[in-house]
C-alpha cells in the first residue's frame, strides 16, 4: 500500500499544477511528436534493457544496434530500381577471413534478422514494463450555444479531465481521475458555475491472481525470461554464424587448391601425351599414346568440373556475405598457408568431463533449462486458479461546486466505500481443463529437456570421434601423399627404361593428385570438427583475433582438473573390429 500512497500524492501534486495549464498544452499534444523522435526513443530504452540483460546473463555488454544503411531514409524513396542496379555493380573485394566476418556481419541477411529477433524480445519486454508505468491521460473539451429565436442569452460549456493508473505488483489496479466542468452563461446574464470531482479506486485480488500468480505479473516475468533467452540465442548464433563463415572460407580455399592442382595434372597429362607421342613408333607405343590421351581427357574434366564448382560455391558465399553475386571476390590463399603452418590444435578432453562442462556453458541448453523451469512456474500459476476470486474493491470521491478554486476540495466533503467481491468456486471446470494441458505440458518439458541432454551428449561424443578419425585421416594422407610423390618419381625413370607401362604412370600420377586434394580437405575438416566441438561444449569464442588458431580449451576448463591421456600423433595401428564392439 505504500506504493499507492506515493501513487496518490505524486498525481494530486501532478493535479494541482496542471490547473488551467492542462488547457493550453492541448494544441501541443493534438501535434503530437513526430515518428522519428518516438523511434529514438524507443531505441534508447530497447538498447538499455538489451545491455542490462546481457551484463546480468553474459556478465559482458557489446555494442548492438539494428541500424542499416537503409535505416536512415525515407522507405517511400527506396525503389526497386535502386536494389536492381546494386545487384549489376562489378565491384572488386580480396577479403582475408577477418574481413569477410566483418563484411558478413555488416552486409548479412541472415546476421540481420538475428539480430531484429533480439531488438523485437526488448520491445516486448519494453512493452510489459510500460503497463507497470503510471499512465495518464488527459481530455478537453469546450462548446457553445445560443437560442435558436435570435435572443442573446447562451451559454458556454468547457469541460476537462484527467486520469493516472497504476498496475501494482500485488496484482491490484491503483486509478485516480480529475473532470471539471465549466459552465457560463454569457450577454445576458454573467452567472457562472463549475462543477470538479476528483476519484480514486483500488482493485485488488487477495487470494485468486495474487502477486506472483496474476496473469499480469506473470506475463512481465515471462517477458524478462524471453529477453533472456534471446541474448543466449543471439550470443550463441554470433559465434555460430562466425564459424559458418570460417568453414566456407577454407572451404573454397581447399577447392582453390584443388583447381590449382587438377590444372597442373591437366598440365602434366598434356606434356606426357606429346612426350609419348614423339616416341611412338609401332602398334604397342600408340596404345600407350592412346591411354594418355584418355587421361589427358579426364584430367581436363576433372580441371573443368573443379573451376565450375569453385565458382558456384563463391557465389554462395557472396550471398551468405551480402554481396551481389556480381561483384568479384578474392580470397587471400595466405590463409590456408598459415593453417598449415598452425598444424592440428590438440584437443585433450573426454566426452563426461566435455558434457559436463556444456552444462553449465553451452547457452541454447541453459535456456533448454531455463524452459523447464518456466513450465513449473505455469503449472503454480495453473493450480491458483482453483482458488476462490476474492477481491478488495475501494473508492473515493471528492467534489467541488460553485465559484470555487476548482483545483482545491474540502476533504469533509469525501464520499468512500470499501468492500469485497467473492467468487465461491462453484464451477472450477474450466480451471481443470488448463491445470491440467498444464500437467502434460510440464511433462513434456521434462522430457524434452531429458532429450536435449541426450542430443547434447551424442553431439559431442559424435564430435569427439569425428575429431579423432580426422586427425588419422591428416596423417595418413601426409603419408599417403610422400609415398605418391616417390610412387610418381619412381614408375617415371622405370618408364623411361622401357620397365614400367605408361598405365603405372598415369596412376601414379593421379594418385599424387588425390593425394594433394585429400591432405588439404583433411586439414580443413579437422579443424571444422575441432572448432564445432568448442562450439558444442560452450568454449568457443568468435570474438578473439583469428579465434580459427586458437586453443579454445586454454583458460575455459577448470584448474584442478585430471590430466587426460596425451593425443596420439602421427599414424596409428589399427585395432580389430572386436575391440570397438566391446567398448
Amino acid at each position: 500500500m505504500r506504493r499507492a500512497q506515493i501513487l496518490l500524492a505524486n498525481a494530486l501534486s501532478l493535479f494541482r499544477r496542471a490547473g488551467a495549464g492542462i488547457y493550453c498544452g492541448a494544441a501541443l499534444l493534438l501535434a503530437g511528436c513526430t515518428a522519428g523522435y518516438h523511434r529514438q526513443a524507443a531505441d534508447k530504452e530497447v538498447y538499455g534493457l538489451i545491455r542490462h540483460a546481457e551484463g546480468r546473463v553474459l556478465k559482458r555488454t557489446n555494442e548492438f544496434n539494428i541500424d542499416t544503411r537503409y535505416s536512415g531514409r525515407n522507405p517511400q524513396g527506396i525503389l526497386p530500381a535502386e536494389l536492381i542496379a546494386d545487384r549489376l555493380e562489378t565491384n572488386q573485394w580480396t577479403l582475408s577471413v577477418e574481413q569477410a566476418l566483418a563484411l558478413a556481419i555488416q552486409n548479412s541477411r541472415e546476421y540481420q534478422a538475428q539480430k531484429e529477433a533480439l531488438y523485437l524480445a526488448s520491445l516486448a519486454l519494453s512493452r510489459e514494463k510500460y503497463k507497470y508505468q503510471p499512465r495518464l491521460l488527459a481530455s478537453l473539451g469546450a462548446t457553445a450555444t445560443r437560442n435558436r429565436d435570435g435572443s442573446k442569452d447562451g451559454e458556454m460549456h468547457a469541460g476537462g479531465g484527467a486520469s493516472v493508473s497504476q498496475l501494482l505488483a500485488s496484482g491490484g489496479t491503483l486509478g485516480l481521475s480529475l473532470a471539471n466542468d465549466f459552465l457560463r452563461y454569457y450577454t445576458g446574464d454573467p452567472r457562472r458555475s463549475a462543477v470538479s470531482s476528483l476519484s480514486v479506486n483500488l482493485v485488488q485480488p487477495l487470494l485468486q491472481g495474487f502477486g506472483r500468480n496474476n496473469s499480469a505479473v506473470e506475463s512481465l516475468t515471462q517477458a524478462e525470461r524471453n529477453l533472456a533467452y534471446a541474448v543466449r540465442d543471439y550470443s550463441h548464433y554470433q559465434n555460430q554464424f562466425a564459424l559458418g563463415i570460417v568453414n566456407d572460407y577454407f572451404q573454397l580455399l581447399a577447392q582453390k587448391d584443388a583447381v590449382r592442382n587438377n590444372y597442373a595434372s591437366y598440365l602434366s597429362k598434356v606434356d606426357s601425351t606429346k612426350r609419348l607421342e614423339e616416341r611412338a613408333q609401332d602398334r604397342e607405343a600408340r596404345n600407350g599414346v592412346d591411354q594418355a590421351r584418355q587421361s589427358e581427357l579426364a584430367a581436363k574434366n576433372s580441371y573443368v568440373n573443379s573451376v565450375a564448382n569453385y565458382q558456384t560455391s563463391l557465389d554462395q558465399f557472396k550471398i551468405k556475405l551480402g554481396l551481389p553475386v556480381g561483384q568479384k571476390l578474392l580470397l587471400a590463399d595466405q590463409e590456408l598457408q598459415e593453417l598449415t603452418a598452425n598444424g592440428l590444435v590438440p584437443v585433450a578432453l573426454d566426452g563426461v568431463e566435455a558434457f559436463k562442462l556444456a552444462t553449465q556453458k553451452h547457452l541454447p541448453t541453459l535456456n533448454e533449462i531455463d524452459r523447464f523451469e518456466d513450465s513449473k512456474r505455469r503449472l503454480r500459476i495453473a493450480a491458483d486458479r482453483f482458488k476462490p476470486n476474492l477481491t478488495l474493491v475501494a473508492d473515493a470521491q471528492l467534489d467541488s461546486q460553485g465559484a470555487t478554486d476548482w483545483t482545491r476540495f474540502n476533504a469533509d466533503q469525501v464520499r468512500a466505500s470499501a468492500g469485497l467481491e467473492l467468487d465461491l468456486p462453484l464451477d472450477r471446470k474450466p480451471q481443470r481443463f488448463n491445470y491440467r494441458e498444464a500437467l502434460i505440458a510440464f511433462e513434456r518439458e521434462l522430457r524434452s529437456l531429458t532429450l536435449t541432454f541426450d542430443n547434447l551428449r551424442s553431439s559431442i561424443e559424435r564430435g569427439l570421434r569425428t575429431l579423432d578419425q580426422r586427425r588419422e585421416n591428416f596423417f595418413i594422407q601426409r603419408r599417403a601423399l610422400e609415398l605418391a610423390r616417390q610412387r610418381v618419381e619412381s614408375t617415371t625413370l622405370l618408364q623411361q627404361a622401357g620397365r614400367a607401362e605408361v598405365r603405372d604412370v598415369l596412376e601414379a600420377q593421379d594418385a599424387l593428385i588425390a593425394s594433394q586434394n585429400a591432405l588439404t580437405t583433411a586439414l580443413v575438416q579437422y579443424q571444422q570438427s575441432r572448432l564445432q566441438l568448442m562450439l558444442d561444449i560452450g568454449a568457443l569464442l568468435a570474438d578473439k583475433p583469428k579465434f580459427w588458431l586458437q586453443d579454445h580449451l586454454a583458460g575455459f576448463l577448470p584448474a584442478a582438473r585430471p590430466q587426460p591421456a596425451p593425443v596420439a600423433v602421427g599414424d596409428q595401428p589399427v585395432l580389430p573390429p572386436e575391440q570397438y564392439f566391446s567398448q
